[in-house]
């Protein structure tokens, strides 16, 4: 039973230097037993480590092989490889060799916590080199080409190492004893903290990275989006400029971008002319049925393609008919330059067949009370006189 009087008990700190006494003196102690097998396991060793930089650096050459500027899957696991550290090697090959020189528990103990914590280190290191080149391996370049390019592997860069070396940390602070459910605990409050706070800038940012991987448009296109048509002139992390054919710079967010229907005029590969024609109500059927075969030789033989001619309505005072043709090329001004010789040519040939496009006409009957109509002209008054 405890007492008033009796002393609480004191919770003793843990004795470093007794840890690191015992470790200088089972060192010294199995240095001197055991010296010849430390001699054949560091000669191991010593091979084991030239083994291994020879490995790496075979497999730095295999980023050789490929050519300059182009990321392939060779490439990035030569890549990977050779960011092997060397310290990293050398605790590889102690580890392994450790048994064979029969070391007191303390010195085995420190080796594989020395080699758990180089392991988990160098896999992180490994693990985002992996990452990265996967990343550059979709672009299809091996460098960053443009700004916004640079820019965006550069995050991608900042966010993969920051999440991968985290884990790690965890991982080592774990495997040393470390309680570490406060921590993780931590950073998942304050992720979500940062999340909700920019929220609006991540979604900007998210949305930059899927213009500039998946590559609905690049700079120099020329797009229609909403209102606005016009060249692209950046892409950044949190707009795109847009030069619009006015002259005016369109600055709309990434993210509201992606939200809307985007035509990228640019892809293709030619431009389509569309008319319609309206042809005076009198021209005989005859008349009216070679007119698409006029409209074929006019677009013929000014060296593009035809589409299609034809009757395509009754108007109020005409027939319609419509012709669409192709302008070979995607630029405007050859389309401007189509569009304008193509529909002289075709007023041309119509007035020199005889046939007249129509204007909007009324004609007026003037009736008597007795319900006769009455002619305006003089000419005909008379006649019916």
């Amino acid at each position: 039973m405890t007492t008033a009087n009796q002393a609480a008990p004191i919770i003793g700190t843990p004795r470093y230097d007794i840890d690191l006494v015992t470790f200088y003196t089972d060192s010294v102690m199995w240095l001197q037993s055991h010296w010849a097998r430390i001699l054949i396991a560091a000669a191991i060793a010593g091979v084991v480590i030239v083994l291994l930089h020879l490995l790496r650096s075979f497999s730095v050459k295999l980023c050789e092989r490929e050519r300059p500027g182009k990321i392939g899957w060779w490439k990035v696991a030569g890549r990977t490889l050779g960011r092997t550290g060397s310290l990293f090697i050398i605790i590889a090959a102690i580890r392994l060799v450790a048994d064979l020189a029969d070391p007191p528990l303390i010195v085995i103990t420190t080796i594989r916590t020395l080699f758990t914590v180089a392991a988990v280190f160098q896999g992180a290191i490994w693990l985002r080199e992996l990452v990265l080149g996967a990343v550059e391996q979709h672009t299809g370049t091996g460098r960053a080409s443009g700004e916004a390019l640079s820019s965006a592997l550069g995050i991608i860069r900042l966010l993969v190492t920051f999440a991968v070396f985290a884990v790690a940390l965890i991982v080592v602070l774990d495997n040393l004893g470390v309680n570490i459910t406060g921590l993780v605990a931590g950073l998942g409050v304050g992720g979500i903290a940062i999340g909700l706070a920019a929220q609006g800038i991540f979604a900007d940012l998210f949305a930059a990275l899927a213009i500039i991987f998946d590559r609905p448009f690049r700079r120099g296109d020329v797009i229609a989006y909403d209102t606005t048509t016009g060249t692209v002139e950046d892409i950044g992390l949190k707009s795109t400029r847009i030069r619009s054919g006015t002259g005016e710079e369109r600055i709309i967010a990434n993210k509201q971008l992606l939200d809307k229907e985007i035509q990228n005029i640019t892809q293709r590969s030619y431009r389509r002319v569309s008319f319609t024609l309206a042809i005076a109500a009198y021209t005989p059927a005859d008349r009216l049925r070679a007119i698409p075969a006029m409209l074929q030789e006019v677009i013929e033989q000014g060296g593009h393609h035809f589409v299609h001619a034809g009757f395509l309505n009754f108007a109020a005072s005409s027939f319609d008919f419509l012709v669409e043709f192709d302008s070979l090329s995607p630029d405007l001004a050859p389309f401007f330059e189509a569009r304008h010789t193509i529909g002289i040519t075709i007023i041309e040939k119509l007035a020199a067949e005889g046939i007249a496009l129509a204007y909007p006409t009324q004609l007026a009957f003037t009736a008597a009370p007795d319900g006769s109509y009455v002619m305006p002209y003089p000419d005909a008054v008379s006649a019916r006189g």
